[in-house]
């Protein structure tokens, strides 16, 4: 039994931040929607009230049965989790009279209290809220504040709740670990023991019960996750593991090649399957990011189902499913909130009759690597690039042709390979090239060109959840953008993008 903190998500940009805090200390945590309050089991040493864009004053506000686990459990609100914590209590939350935003520091703090052990004054703090606790219920204590939230932080009398105003997962607040420390460890009891290690001991027991004598259909695509899954799985039940990897078209240049050629030394049974035509033929004529991303997905599982049907009792269909997939996939406010479909999250059509197994789905993505390193995978496959699942179709903005293919792999040879060569790839948590619906003006020698737009994109993170551009150097792109232009018929113009995550998303489509 794994020890876990539940986080209860109100819809906050936070959350998982929140989460990747907590499995900093190496205490594993789950996120749940509000709305959807997993079973309380003795596994669940606490819990954490995200924040949330919504008012407590609002007449719809979300917000949660607190019965069902307050005097039970340590619970720790925060910013809109504390203020329903307040308000539900009998406490009063108004709108502040100025929007509080951003940087304040602690002027007083209760040294004594266990939530605010080895915090010093005048710590700095990250406000981001409109509303305001004007008042506490009578048996709520205040256990910090700043010059203008007298109220930052409070305890309730005799019980271990808690609430904080301020946002303690933000590198802003420069003692916001030692905070979730104090709650995690020392507050609700975790071991700390939640390892790369223990996961992989863990999950290979659990796969060896779970797979029994079955055989297994994974796909791989060279990347980290499905490679790490197929490692796990193969750690479990050996040759029992069947690995398919799909040409889909819609790859990089020459990686199917140098992808096979790659998995020889993992003692991996790998089995390349050239379906281009296929891909192609069900992608024609699509525009929408959504139809061809489903048109993807229905492919793919065609294709496996093919392939399933080559081998003998395949009863399961491995895949490299990770945490953020899934929490991109439940909204807090239903399906209709999810930013994009995943092609690997959700369930099987019937006719396949194979059940699912995701030995990866709780792990973001920075675990998995350290997970692989764990399983002994090489630096190439464990430091490469995340690649979207869709592949190149979501980086060709409108309808996939072949010829556009051709085009777009080049321009991300050329990129990717200026990389490598300036020993920029692994600053890099990201980067591809996009071709763009447009075509502009251009002049080479005398004459005058109306050809293709291309736009490059790097970007830095750590689990992709958010990003910032890479600030790549400007003789690079300069370079990369002349490279680009006389290898490459049919490109007379590159762009960079600057744009964020969020708001903008690291793929275009």
């Amino acid at each position: 039994m794994t020890e876990q903190i539940l986080i209860l998500d109100f819809g906050s940009q936070f959350t998982q931040l929140i989460a990747r805090r907590v499995r900093e200390l190496n205490v594993y945590c789950e996120i749940h929607p509000y709305n959807n309050l997993p079973p309380i089991t003795p596994a669940i040493k606490g819990i954490i009230l995200s924040g949330s864009p919504c008012s407590v004053r609002d007449a719809d506000a979300p917000t949660v049965h607190l019965a069902a686990f307050r005097h039970k459990l340590p619970v720790l609100g925060v910013c809109y989790g504390a203020q329903l914590l307040a308000q539900t209590s009998g406490g009063e939350v108004k709108p502040s009279s100025i929007r509080e935003y951003g940087r304040a520091r602690i002027n007083h703090i209760e040294t004594g209290n266990r939530l605010m052990q080895g915090l010093d004054l005048n710590s700095q703090v990250w406000m981001s809220h409109g509303d305001t606790i004007t008042s506490l219920p009578t048996d709520f204590d205040v256990i910090a504040s700043t010059e203008t939230v007298r109220v930052a932080a409070f305890q309730a009398q005799g019980e271990e709740t808690y609430g904080i105003q301020f946002h303690p997962e933000v590198t802003h607040t420069t003692q916001g670990k030692q905070l979730l420390k104090n709650f995690v460890v020392d507050i609700c009891g975790c071991s700390q023991d939640w390892t790369a290690e223990s996961f992989v001991d863990t999950t290979v027991a659990t796969l060896k019960e779970q797979l029994g004598n079955d055989n297994v259909v994974l796909g791989l695509s060279g990347g980290v996750d499905s490679s790490v899954a197929a490692m796990l799985i193969h750690r479990a039940i050996g040759a029992n593991l069947y690995c398919v990897f799909v040409d889909n078209g819609l790859l990089r240049k020459d990686e199917f090649e140098g992808v096979l050629e790659s998995y020889k030394t993992m003692g991996l049974n790998v089995k390349g399957v050239d379906a281009k035509d296929q891909f192609y033929h069900a992608l024609a004529g699509l525009s929408d990011p959504e139809a061809k991303r489903k048109a993807i997905g229905k492919t793919f599982i065609d294709v496996f189902d093919q392939e399933a049907h080559r081998i003998e009792n395949v009863a399961w269909l491995g895949q490299g499913t990770i945490y953020p997939d899934v929490i991109e996939s439940v909204s807090v406010k239903g399906p209709s909130a999810t930013i994009k479909s995943h092609h690997n999250v959700g369930g099987l059509p019937d006719f396949m009759k194979l059940k699912v197994v995701e030995p990866l789905n709780t792990l973001f993505k920075d675990e998995v690597r350290l997970v692989g390193r764990t399983l002994g995978l090489p630096n190439h496959i464990l430091g490469r690039h995340p690649f979207p699942g869709p592949g190149l179709a979501i980086r060709i903005l409108g309808d996939v042709t072949p010829e556009k293919v051709a085009i777009l792999q080049q321009v991300d040879a050329l990129f990717i390979d200026g990389l490598r060569r300036e020993g920029l790839y692994d600053q890099v948590w990201q980067a591809g090239a996009m071709l763009l619906p447009v075509q502009s003006v251009g002049v080479m020698g005398d004459e005058r060109t109306y050809e293709r737009v291309v736009a490059l994109r790097a970007v830095t993170s750590v689990d992709g959840m958010t990003a910032d551009w890479a600030h790549l150097p400007y003789t690079f792109l300069a370079d990369i953008s002349n490279e680009i232009i006389n290898k490459v018929k049919g490109v007379n113009r590159v762009v960079y993008d600057i744009s964020s995550k969020p708001p903008a998303t690291i793929e275009w489509e």
